[in-house]
Parts: structure tokens; C-alpha cells; sequence
């Protein structure tokens, strides 16, 4: 349906606000035989304390396409040193995403995860988030490292794997900026 400018001043304003503000910066900033390196970041419209805060609720923000169950509301994450990044599935089943490793509120959250069809293979995953405070707001860099007996090449897995947590991560910073957290 075509809208004129003339009818709809309110209607196109409205829609350029809605607009994110900035995209995720993602890049592979490494690849070898048999490892990756993604680096992706983000500004939140929020404090490193409230932008922690909805980091560790990755079941209001994650992307239920890239679940098992088909719903983020099975995800639960305890940010904690042995905490887990699990999902629930159906007829009592679970996944382990991720395991925390180091968690310093408000500053850094590691995991060591294999996601998605990663888990499958025989690698090594290391997920970070570092938070630092940069003006009004949080600037939110996630570094992934994987390593391991990749099943494809990983200059072709690299930038797949980057477009799915690029995406993770914009959800999150809409999620965080009071946005919804994407469609």
C-alpha cells in the first residue's frame, strides 16, 4: 500500500524513529584453517549496569529462529561462573548452549559455547561481551573465537556464523534501548 506525504507526516516520522539507529559492526576479523574470530559492536541507549541486566534476560531479546525448542522462552542464562546458557525442550529434553566462565556485572560475560550447528562438531567456542561506558551510554563488543575441527571451511562458515550473532546482537541492543527487540 502506497502512502502519501501529504496524509501521513506522523505516520513517516513515526517510522524513521523506529528505525535502529546504528546496525551491529560486524566483522571476521580472523580466519584460519581450522579457527574463526567474529568481533561485533554495538551502542545501548543504557547504563553498563541496566545494559548487563538485559544482556543476562536472553530469553526477552534472543531470536527464536536460532532456538531448538522455537521459542526464546525456553532460554535461561545464569550469569555466574558454572552458570548455564540452557534451553527446555519439549517432553522434559534440554540443551547446554553455553557454559559461563567469567562474569563481572555490568563489564564482561564469557561463555564457552558451541552454538547452534557448532555444537555438533568437534570445536571450541568462546563467546565474550565487553561493556564499557561511552557517553550517555554502553558500548557492547561481542567477540566469538572458535576453533576445532570445523566440518566447513571456515572462511565459509565465518560469515555465517557473523550474520546470526550480528543479529543476536542488534536484538539485544534494541532490547536494551527500550526498542523492540526485532521482528
Amino acid at each position: 500500500m502506497a502512502c502519501r506525504a501529504t496524509k501521513t507526516p506522523l505516520l513517516l516520522l513515526l517510522l524513521l524513529l523506529s528505525v535502529p539507529s546504528e546496525k551491529a559492526k560486524a566483522a571476521v576479523s580472523e580466519t584460519r584453517e581450522n579457527s574463526f574470530t567474529i568481533e561485533t559492536t554495538v551502542m545501548v541507549d543504557a547504563t553498563p549496569a541496566s545494559a548487563w541486566r538485559d544482556l543476562t534476560r536472553v530469553s526477552l531479546w534472543w531470536d527464536p529462529a536460532h532456538t531448538w525448542s522455537g521459542s526464546a522462552k525456553n532460554l535461561k542464562l545464569e550469569p555466574k561462573a558454572g552458570g548455564c546458557f540452557c534451553e527446555k525442550l519439549a517432553d522434559g529434553g534440554s540443551v547446554q548452549h553455553g557454559r559461563v566462565v567469567f562474569a563481572q556485572p555490568g563489564k564482561m560475560l564469557r561463555l564457552q559455547a558451541a552454538l547452534g550447528p557448532l555444537q555438533g562438531m568437534a570445536v571450541t567456542g568462546v563467546l565474550s561481551f565487553t561493556l564499557s561506558p561511552d557517553g550517555p551510554g554502553t558500548r557492547v563488543t561481542m567477540t566469538y573465537r572458535v576453533a576445532g575441527a570445523l566440518t566447513m571451511e571456515s572462511a565459509k562458515l565465518a560469515p555465517l556464523v557473523d550474520q546470526v550473532l550480528g543479529t543476536q546482537l542488534n536484538r539485544l541492543r534494541d532490547f536494551a534501548s527500550g526498542r523492540p527487540a526485532g521482528p
